[in-house]
C-alpha cells in the first residue's frame, strides 16, 4: 500500500467532492461571503459536510443541535437534512459570524429551519433545557470546552442521539500525551470523555481532506 502524499490525497479529496458532493451555488456562496467578511476558514470539507446530511437523514432527525455556526457552511447541510417542522438550532458566539450565518441561510432557503442563538456555548446550552430532545448533536467550537459540549450534548438528546465531535486529529498533535497547548489538551479530555462516560458509545475516525489532516469522533447516546 502507498502512503499518502498531500497531492495524493488531495487529489483524492476532490475526486470524491466533485463525484459524490458536485457543485452547489448555496454552499459555494456562503463559504464566499465567510471569506469576504473575513471569517476565519475553517468550515467543514464538502464530503464532511455531505456525512453531516447523510448521518442527519440516517438517524431520521428532526431536531438538530450546532454549536459552532461560523458562516453556516454546515448548517445549510444540516438543515437540507431534515423533514418538513425540523429545526436546527445552531449557537454563534460572534455576533458578525451570526450575520453572515443568517443571510447565508436565508438565502439558502433553509433559514425557516434554522435558529441561531448568539452567546458563548456554555452559556447558550443550558438554556435549551426543557426544549425538545435533539437526535443529532455536532460539536465544532473551541476545543477547551469540548467536555462542556458534550455533557450537554448527552443532556440534551435522548438513546440513539448521534453525536459528531469535529476536530478531533489535530494535526496528528491528539496522539501526543505531553503537549500542552489549550485545544489539544481539551480535544483529548473529550476523546477520554467518551471512551469513560457510559452515555456515551464512540469511536474517532482520521479525515485527509480539503481542511488537511484531522479527525472526527462519532458517538451514540446509550
Amino acid at each position: 500500500m502507498t502512503d499518502p502524499t498531500p497531492d495524493a490525497w488531495r487529489a483524492v479529496d476532490r475526486y470524491f467532492a466533485d463525484t459524490l458532493v458536485g457543485h452547489d451555488p448555496a454552499l459555494e456562496a456562503a463559504v464566499a461571503d465567510q471569506n469576504v467578511a473575513g471569517l476565519p476558514a475553517i468550515e467543514v470539507a464538502p464530503v464532511n459536510g455531505k456525512l453531516l446530511h447523510l448521518l442527519a437523514r440516517i438517524a431520521g432527525a428532526r431536531h438538530v443541535l450546532e454549536i459552532g455556526t461560523l458562516g453556516a457552511y454546515s448548517t445549510i447541510w444540516l438543515a437540507r437534512a431534515l423533514p418538513d417542522g425540523g429545526r436546527v438550532v445552531t449557537i454563534e458566539a460572534e455576533p458578525a459570524h451570526a450575520a453572515v450565518a443568517r443571510a447565508n441561510v436565508d438565502r439558502a432557503g433553509v433559514g425557516d429551519r434554522v435558529d441561531i442563538r448568539i452567546g458563548r456555548g456554555a452559556d447558550v446550552l443550558p438554556t435549551l433545557d426543557g426544549e425538545p430532545a435533539f437526535d443529532l448533536v455536532f460539536i465544532d467550537a473551541d476545543k477547551q470546552s469540548n467536555t462542556i459540549y458534550l455533557d450537554w450534548a448527552a443532556r440534551l438528546g435522548h438513546p440513539g442521539t448521534v453525536v459528531v465531535v469535529d476536530n478531533v486529529g489535530r494535526g496528528g498533535a491528539v496522539a501526543d500525551p505531553q503537549s500542552t497547548r489549550s485545544d489539544v489538551v481539551g480535544t483529548q479530555r473529550g476523546i477520554e470523555m467518551l471512551r469513560d462516560d457510559p452515555r456515551f458509545d464512540a469511536t474517532a475516525l482520521q479525515t485527509l481532506d480539503a481542511k488537511g489532516w484531522d479527525g472526527v469522533a462519532i458517538a451514540v447516546l446509550t
